[in-house]
């Protein structure tokens, strides 16, 4: 991690809500912005963002979210995706999201992402899935 990861950086990102991130169990005229979309697109934009501010080799994996999902949001409209690195504390990194769209504040809360050395966790996943084969899980 760089010494540029400090709390208080500011990342924003504008999404727009089209047909795959809107839920369609209401019907046509009920499309709105469907909450696993709008998790996803935080999630995106912190990694996004954080990923300027890791070393070679780094990553990072969400490790919480929590999400107040305010007002919905039309299909068709731009969403603003607001993050705020909050702490840092060792790998764990807290941001502070806020979430609009030209008429509401859509959504607030808390997201916490955990770098990660992409090669050791790939070794931990490899170990992972020979515990799953010889406990009989199938892994497709």
């Amino acid at each position: 991690m760089k010494a540029s990861l400090v709390p208080g950086v500011v990342f924003e990102r504008r999404f727009g809500v089209d047909e795959t991130r809107t839920i369609g169990f209401m019907g046509e005229a009920g499309r709105v912005y469907a909450t696993p979309a709008l998790v996803r697109d935080i999630e995106q934009t912190c990694r996004d963002g954080l990923l300027q501010h890791l070393d070679a080799g780094e990553d990072s994996v969400g490790a919480r979210v929590e999400l107040d999902h305010l007002a919905p949001t039309l299909l068709g409209m731009a969403v603003e995706i607001r993050v705020v690195i909050a702490e840092v504390k060792g790998r764990l990194v807290t941001f502070e999201i806020t979430a609009s769209d030209p008429v509401d504040q859509i959504a607030r809360g808390k997201h916490v992402r955990f770098v990660t050395d992409v090669q050791k966790t790939l070794e931990r996943l490899k170990a992972k899935a020979e515990k799953a084969k010889s406990a009989g899980s199938a892994i497709s």
